[in-house]
């Protein structure tokens, strides 16, 4: 059943074609990838361990491996998600951006526009940082020219490659499948798949992992994936009735439907977030020279603030459960829903139209973020302590990759399920019926 499922999609020409454009996007995207930066040894930058656990190890995990090889993609999507986090504080803080926010599908575009000029200049700090502390790595061993002449043609292509990433993002959007940046981040996760389980195998051979251990971790993965699916499709419902209306000789309303509010709506979103934010320190620190009065200070903090310390699971999960219900409250105002249910005749059975809605509807949005926001919390840093007991960190795969991945992977499906539901085909959701 479900290969008729996949044999139906390549039955209708267009979405044929945007998935062949979505896949020709993913393979420009692997090819960049493996192209380095001018100035770089960069066989010999990839054997750097410094680029397998840590911080630096995560963000080569969503760079999909460019970052360890310097390459033009080196400083992936994150500039860009970076400059996104900035415009929805933004949102709070700036009057002005808050009405742009509230002026539907254009005022998005307008904030998602003012993002991607945001882009450039964050992109910029991002790769002189980054060029830096590469020529400054074991007295410049990784770079073949040193000064201004390797760091400046190397911001350059740094930067154009992050926007090329954005703008390859957006066409997936645009002419593919799914969402781009959301797709571009879990295409470089499933491309260290390979890598990864090349440090199974090899620790295996070698006694590091017994088949025991690697038994237990596959279960424990298999169980995590099976709760986030769960999760990301669980909602609660709120029925909403709508009073008859008779216009002329036609009768209006008198219907039943509900609202559904998901308890995994934003979590790939506040996953991404949460990791942008804690990931800064233990980065800036990184960047701090050798010799400096503040050196001291902040190897500590890169102790601190890397995967493996017990301050780095404990702001984790705290940074998860403040982005989720931050983003929550950006995305979901009570208040304009019971209004619109106002205006349309709607009104939950029990309570009064207005006020008494929106209290309703805002009691059942805490706590159904409360529950989502726990359990993202925990699946975020219980899979990277697993990983550390069980497997040495040779899978370099925690919480964040398995969130990011479920949940793109689950939207992307949903979006293949609408285009074979409108042309009357059976969906995947289907398959088991």
């Amino acid at each position: 059943m479900i290969l008729e499922k996949f044999q139906n999609i390549f039955k209708i020409p267009e979405l044929r074609g945007r998935i062949l454009f979505t896949l020709a996007i993913f393979v420009i995207f692997r090819l960049g990838c493996f192209i380095p930066i001018p100035g770089v040894d960069a066989s010999a930058l990839a054997q750097s361990p410094i680029f397998q656990t840590g911080a630096f190890g995560l963000m080569n995990v969503f760079a999909g491996g460019a970052l360890q090889r310097m390459s033009i993609f080196a400083l992936g999507i994150m500039p860009y998600i970076s400059a996104s986090i900035i415009m929805q504080l933004l949102t709070i803080a700036i009057p002005q951006i808050e009405q742009l926010s509230r002026q539907g599908e254009e005022g998005r575009q307008k904030i998602t526009q003012i993002a991607r000029y945001a882009t450039l200049p964050i992109g910029a700090i991002q790769g002189v940082a980054l060029t830096f502390w590469v020529q400054s790595m074991q007295g410049g061993a990784f770079v073949t020219s040193q000064g201004i002449g390797f760091i400046l043609p190397a911001v350059i292509t740094l930067v154009t490659g992050t926007i090329f990433i954005m703008w390859l993002g957006e066409k997936i959007t645009e002419r593919g499948i799914g969402n781009g940046i959301s797709l571009i981040i879990f295409a470089g996760i499933v491309a260290q798949l390979r890598p990864a389980s090349g440090n199974v195998s090899r620790l295996l051979s070698v006694g590091e992992i017994t088949p025991f251990h690697l038994f237990l971790f596959a279960v424990i993965s298999v169980s995590i994936i099976a709760a986030v699916v769960v999760i990301y499709e669980g909602e609660r419902r709120i029925p909403i009735r709508y009073a008859r209306r008779i216009v002329g000789r036609k009768v209006y309303g008198g219907q039943t439907t509900y609202l559904p509010i998901r308890i995994g709506g934003v979590g790939v979103i506040a996953i991404i977030f949460a990791i942008s934010i804690l990931l800064l320190p233990a980065t800036l620190a990184r960047f701090t020279p050798e010799g400096s009065f503040l050196y001291p200070f902040m190897e500590h903090i890169t102790q601190w603030l890397s995967p493996g310390a017990l301050l780095y699971y404990f702001l984790f999960a705290l940074a998860v459960i403040f982005f989720t219900f931050f983003y929550t409250a950006v995305v979901f105002n009570p208040v304009e829903v019971a209004d619109n249910m106002r205006k349309y005749g709607g009104f939950i059975p029990g309570l009064r139209p207005g006020r008494p809605t929106a209290e309703y509807i805002t009691s059942v949005l805490t706590r159904v973020t409360f529950v989502g926001a726990l359990f993202f919390a925990v699946i975020a840093v219980l899979p990277m302590v697993v990983n550390r007991q069980l497997m040495h960190q040779s899978f370099a795969f925690g919480g964040t990759s398995i969130l990011i991945a479920v949940g793109v992977a689950l939207d992307t499906v949903q979006q293949l399920e609408s285009h074979l539901l409108m042309r009357h085909y059976k969906g995947f959701m289907q398959a088991g019926r």
